[in-house]
């Protein structure tokens, strides 16, 4: 449509809000952005997507080690949408894994399942079929939306040289119009997910529109948008900035930083004599911890279990570690590693010989 008005087969189709995949299909308003959205170029599309489409075999790979299945991401699509027109074509319940972005990258992000891919999801690492989409099956999907966020900024850290960080996962499963969003328009971005021996089906995953155009700045290697009027220092657009008067002085008053401010004092800063006595201070500050408990623990070894295995566990089940026969154990202390050590035997209890201080000049 050249006046970009909705057609009424297109009105009927969004206020049909039927359930299911079948019904709706999470894909939206089919429209046509020639390779770019109307709040990002073509270039930061471009970029974006590159991005994303790179990521999305590792991510494939990840859920795959989760749920014992082959899981393939076919390549995205992206647009910017806005908030009403994208409630309008999601299923009237939905599970939503919120996942922000909290350092290194700031803003919004979340995953969206319909019902049928959170209940395919979750049953496959429960070991079940046809879950309920109870808190344990929220906490299955918690934990898959974790591993693929994971990835993600793994990923993006890496190519634009900065750490990245996100907040724990908080997993809901919900009615469509209580779906958390970003407030205006938001990049959403829709991915067909292949799971071996099920239905394609769909999910989306959504970013806080100002941070996607932060990344692809950063990895397009475009500027900050900067102030051309120069920097600001606080005052108003009429306020007038006045220089200090030097060497000038009126009926004997110099004159200070500003008209009827008086002269500052200034003095020399005096700097503490550096001298040994310090360390001695230090060590008998140290003194005063010396009758303070500290939590030392030893860690035989550490091993990773799907949660249908921890499910499945019962009396007489043997858990393997990731530590062989013979091998020395860790000491920690506060759960940070200071020494290693063998196993020993003291009268009838167990015991630790310490053969190895590691992290000494930390410690």
């Amino acid at each position: 449509m050249s006046d970009g008005s909705l057609s009424q087969d297109e009105i009927d189709a969004l206020l049909q809000g039927g359930g299911g995949m079948d019904a709706v299909s999470m894909e939206g308003p089919s429209q046509d952005y020639g390779g770019e959205s109307s709040a990002l170029s073509a270039r930061q599309h471009s970029i974006f997507e590159n991005l994303l489409s790179e990521i999305k075999n590792a991510q494939g790979s990840n859920l795959s080690g989760m749920i014992g299945k082959s899981v393939k991401f076919q390549p995205p699509t992206i647009e910017v949408i806005a908030n009403g027109t994208f409630l309008a074509t999601l299923p009237e319940r939905v599970v939503e894994v919120r996942i922000d972005f909290s350092e290194g990258l700031k803003g919004h992000h979340s995953y969206i399942f319909s019902p049928e891919m959170a209940t395919a999801i979750a049953g496959l690492m429960m070991g079940q079929r046809d879950v309920d989409l109870n808190d344990a099956a929220l906490s299955a999907l918690e934990e898959a939306g974790n591993s693929i966020a994971g990835t993600s900024v793994t990923s993006i850290g890496d190519r634009i040289g900065t750490t990245v960080m996100t907040t724990p996962g908080a997993t809901r499963n919900v009615a469509r119009d209580d779906v958390q969003l970003p407030d205006g328009e938001f990049v959403k971005v829709l991915y067909t997910v292949n799971i071996e021996g099920e239905k394609p089906a769909k999910m989306i995953e959504i970013f806080a529109l100002p941070m996607v155009t932060r990344l692809t700045q950063m990895l397009g290697g475009e500027p900050e948008e900067a102030d051309s009027a120069g920097p600001d220092f606080g005052f108003g657009d009429d306020t007038e900035f006045t220089a200090p008067a030097r060497g000038r002085s009126s009926g004997g008053r110099q004159q200070g930083f500003m008209m009827g401010q008086s002269q500052p004092n200034v003095q020399s800063v005096q700097f503490t004599n550096l001298t040994p006595s310090g360390i001695g201070q230090d060590q008998g500050n140290i003194g005063l911890l010396m009758d303070v408990y500290m939590e030392m623990t030893v860690e035989l070894g550490r091993t990773k279990k799907l949660i249908r295995e921890i499910l499945g566990m019962g009396e007489g089940t043997i858990i393997e570690l990731d530590k062989l026969a013979g091998e020395p154990v860790d000491i920690l202390v506060n759960h940070k590693p200071i020494a290693k050590g063998e196993v020993v035997v003291i009268d009838e209890n167990f015991g630790v010989r310490v053969t190895e201080i590691i992290n000494q000049s930390d410690k």
